[in-house]
């Protein structure tokens, strides 16, 4: 299914919501760690089984226009993206999932997010071990508030006072070797670039 959203996401959310309360649907071709599922009806008491309410404090599903579902599983921190392909989450109280996997890169994709269902499945959390800490974080931290400050008209000057210090741009700001103002100039290209779109493969970097 082709993306026909601007921004990337199967779903809006609503831009009034702080980051850790959003829901956000990436789109299966933005999130290669997306899963595809077939859900069929089950009994509760079956071992391979999943009951629906014991994931309901993290589940949110959302339908296309074609009727499918898309889900999400999140604390506001962690996310595990399901795509239904077949059957249904909604209204049954549990389902037998079967999970699509297929080809070397795209099944060695979802490998790690598959073991993370299965974990919340499991044991009824996110677990930390199967989360590791994006060391590129910060930067991107850093890009949104450096747009923030453009967008309110602020002087690359006065960015990297507001990142590094007004002491530090004052002793490095014009010094022979340029470093604090060249790196600042990049997090303005680069902040740059990530709003005019940038941000849409974020997803797809090699972690």
């Amino acid at each position: 299914m082709p993306i026909r959203f601007h921004g990337g996401c199967t779903f809006a959310e609503d831009p009034a919501r702080s980051a850790p309360e959003a829901r956000i649907i990436w789109h299966a071709d933005l999130d290669p760690g997306t899963i595809g599922v077939t859900a069929f009806t089950a009994h509760p008491t079956d071992p391979d089984s999943i009951c629906i309410d014991k994931l309901a404090p993290w589940l949110t599903v959302a339908i296309d226009p074609e009727g499918r579902e898309h889900a999400v599983l999140s604390d506001g921190w962690h996310h595990i993206r399901l795509d239904i392909l077949e059957g249904r989450l909604e209204g049954q109280e549990a389902v037998l999932l079967r999970y699509e996997l297929r080809g070397l890169a795209s099944a060695d994709a979802r490998l790690l997010p598959l073991s993370r269902f299965l974990h919340l499945c499991q044991h009824r959390r996110f677990a930390r071990s199967l989360f590791p800490r994006d060391s590129w974080i910060d930067r991107g931290i850093e890009m949104l508030r450096v747009y923030d400050a453009l967008s309110e008209g602020a002087s690359q000057r006065e960015i990297g006072a507001a990142l590094f210090g007004d002491g530090r741009v004052r002793q490095d700001w014009s010094a022979g070797s340029d470093s604090l103002r060249s790196r600042v100039r990049r997090l303005v290209r680069d902040a740059r670039s990530m709003a005019r779109g940038g941000y849409r493969q974020l997803m797809q970097r090699k972690r």
